[in-house]
């Protein structure tokens, strides 16, 4: 995705037209510290393709998938949120919009303390 220049030519135009409350990165949990790079070119990329005369818009926060499966690749979301600083808002913990939780520090750091 994040190579797609393209798609992250269209991702920039659709946030320049539509102005939204919030922009959020959707990523995966499980590929570890690939997520901070797919952010980060994410990020940049919309910085790069914005229109001219523009104040760029970057992402607001970040939401984590799959955080139900993972283990020691919980650490890239320090990882994540330190290249950006920008929060996690939710982390999903499952299958279903039920298991879109809101981000809780203790769960993270003692899953990656234990």
């Amino acid at each position: 995705m994040q190579d797609n220049e393209p798609l992250m030519k269209a991702l920039a135009k659709l946030v320049h037209i539509n102005a939204p409350d919030l922009v959020l990165f959707v990523g995966e949990a499980l590929v570890g510290n690939d997520a901070t790079d797919q952010l980060t070119k994410f990020n940049q990329a919309l910085i790069d393709y914005s229109y001219q005369g523009s104040n760029p818009r970057t992402i607001d926060g970040i939401i984590l998938s799959k955080c139900d499966t993972v283990d020691d690749k919980i650490g890239a979301s320090i990882s994540m949120v330190y290249s950006t600083g920008k929060p996690i808002v939710f982390m999903g913990i499952g299958e279903k919009y039920p298991n879109l939780k809101k981000m809780n520090i203790n769960t993270v750091i003692n899953s990656l303390l234990s």
